[in-house]
Parts: structure tokens; C-alpha cells; sequence
């Protein structure tokens, strides 16, 4: 739920409606959470406690905060812009922006997590922009990639509930069920690297 301010100027949202990626002002500088963890205090009528960790933005630094659920944090100003990731050259991302066709650069050391999820020549990317300046890149909270590595299928265990580590065509490493073979397409949820399901043509 997010809440407007007294005049309506900006949005704040409570501690306890904070989610993953995120983008909040601390201490007046744009953090996307990362991380959150609820901690719930087992003495009665002590408050639950959300403590999150959070990338600023501008500096790339990393802070560490805890919040109670009634604390509100202003949402960050910022436009977004639909954006295709091109490739790696070296040590930065190529991305292109899709409403004007100009070309971009982030680090890919501060991109490592959605990385994983990332192919080339991908469309469906958001980068966030603030003072005409693109500071992140938000991935679809799906993604589908191609099986390209993992230990031959076994018939008649697509009912057994057992995994198996496949790597898919970024590289990333996911559990999948144990009778999936290679060249098979798989949804992955890009918030908690998990299998979803596999993709039918």
C-alpha cells in the first residue's frame, strides 16, 4: 500500500509493504532493497522488527537499516524507460534504450545478481533514471531460459518430487525436476532464483 504525504507531493510506503527492489530514500539518497528480513520479537507487545539491506543508487554503497512496520520511507523520484540489454564488453553492459535508440553502459560487477538471468539481445528491461542519469536496471520477475546442461532425463520420475542442478544457457544454476532434459525451456523466478515450470511451445 503506498501512502501520499500531507499535499500529496510524495508517496511514502510503511516498513511493513516494503518489498524486493524497491526503490526508497535513506537519509535523501535512492536505495533499491536487496534484502528483507522480518524479525518477529517473541516478548508480547513488542514491535516486529524489518530489517532490510539496500544499494544506494548513486554512491553504490550498501546500508544496512531496520524499521518498524509503522515507519514509512519515501519512494524514490525517478522515471523509468523500457530498455534491451545488448552484451558485455570487458567489464560493462551495453544496454539500448528503446524510446530513443541511444546506447548505454552499467558495471556489470554491480549487476551480478540479475546477470544470472540476463541473455543477450534481451528486451523487456526497465532502467531507472534519475536526473537524466540511468543509475539501475530492473528484469521482469520471470524470465525464461534454455536448459543447456544437466544429467539425462529419468522416465517415469516427473512425478516424484526429486530435483536436479541444470545450467542454463546464462549460466545460472537452477534445481529443476529430475526427468527435465537439456534443450528444454524453463520459467525461473528472477526474485528467488527458483524453478517455476517448463515452458510448452
Amino acid at each position: 500500500m503506498l501512502l501520499p504525504l500531507t499535499g500529496g507531493l510524495e508517496i511514502v510506503v510503511p516498513a511493513k509493504d516494503f518489498e524486493k527492489r524497491m526503490v526508497v530514500e535513506i537519509d535523501g539518497q535512492p536505495h533499491m532493497i536487496e534484502q528483507i528480513h522480518v524479525q518477529t520479537p517473541s516478548a508480547r507487545g513488542a514491535a516486529t522488527l524489518y530489517k532490510i539491506a539496500a544499494r544506494n543508487l548513486k554512491t553504490r554503497s550498501r546500508v544496512e537499516k531496520a524499521y518498524r512496520g509503522t515507519d514509512v520511507l519515501p519512494e524514490s523520484r525517478f522515471e523509468r524507460r523500457p530498455v534491451q540489454y545488448l552484451y558485455r564488453d570487458s567489464d560493462q553492459l551495453v544496454f539500448m534504450d528503446e524510446s530513443t535508440y541511444d546506447q548505454f553502459t552499467l558495471p556489470a560487477a554491480e549487476m551480478a545478481e540479475q546477470l544470472q538471468y540476463m541473455s543477450e539481445n534481451m528486451a523487456g528491461l526497465e532502467v531507472l533514471v534519475v536526473d537524466d542519469q540511468p543509475i539501475a536496471i530492473q528484469i521482469p520477475d520471470t524470465v525464461d531460459l534454455l536448459i543447456v546442461e544437466t544429467a539425462p532425463g529419468v522416465r517415469g520420475n516427473s512425478a516424484t518430487g526429486r530435483t536436479k542442478p541444470a545450467t542454463l544457457s546464462t549460466g545460472y544454476i537452477v534445481q529443476v525436476p529430475e526427468h527435465l532434459d537439456q534443450d528444454i525451456i524453463v520459467k525461473v523466478d528472477t526474485r528467488t532464483g527458483d524453478y517455476l515450470g517448463r515452458v510448452t511451445s
